[in-house]
């Protein structure tokens, strides 16, 4: 089962938990790049980023240098910008199309996710959606903390309660893993407790 880990990163927190589920799972990495990028610091990034996002822009990527459709599983993560995705991701979904996928969403942002997954998922039909999960800037907040908590989600998610590989169990169910407002996993470390941060 060939395994993908797909992100794109302005400052380096989705870059962080991109490489921390790739070296978990042993996945592949791929990064989005656009040719021209945002500035990384100051109002204006705050300005261009949150236009662009709102606006939907497609900017164009640097080649990717991977065959996504080789791919059995695919992990997706982003930063949140205006409450969405950020718009390589827009470039990326429009590109590369892909069904009959099994793919895992992850994002990081600095309060709320907003609905992210859903508009992610939007544009992801025809895939079985293994999980999502959300991290408050991990390079600033409990680093050490989201990095564990990105590791046991990831293997969670390709291997969920023991059950199979993959994301489905013996019988073929798919076990979605969606961290959020629903109960605790039994499984889940205590200091951890529901595993998401989302406010």
């Amino acid at each position: 089962m060939k395994k993908l880990v797909i992100y794109y990163s302005l400052e380096g927190n989705t870059r962080r938990i991109a490489e921390t589920i790739a070296r978990t799972i042993e996945a592949d990495l791929l990064e989005l790049k656009p040719k021209t990028e945002i500035p990384s610091s100051g109002f204006m990034k705050y300005f261009w980023g949150g236009k662009a996002a709102m606006m939907k822009t497609q900017p164009e990527l640097c080649p990717m240098g991977k065959d996504v459709q080789s791919y059995d599983v695919i992990f997706i993560g982003t930063p949140v910008w205006a409450w969405t995705y950020a718009p390589p991701l827009n470039t990326f979904f429009t590109t590369h199309p892909f069904s009959q996928k099994k793919v895992a969403l992850f994002c990081c942002h600095g309060g709320g996710k907003g609905k992210i997954f859903d508009k992610m998922k939007a544009v992801l039909t025809g895939n079985q959606i293994l999980g999502e999960i959300d991290f408050r800037d991990p390079l600033k907040h409990d680093t050490d903390a989201n990095i564990e908590k990105a590791k046991a989600w990831a293997e969670k998610v390709l291997n969920p309660d023991g059950r199979g590989r993959g994301g489905v169990d013996g019988a073929g169910v798919p076990a979605v893993m969606t961290w959020g407002g629903g109960p605790r996993p039994a499984w889940s470390p205590s200091g951890f407790g529901v595993l998401t941060l989302t406010e």
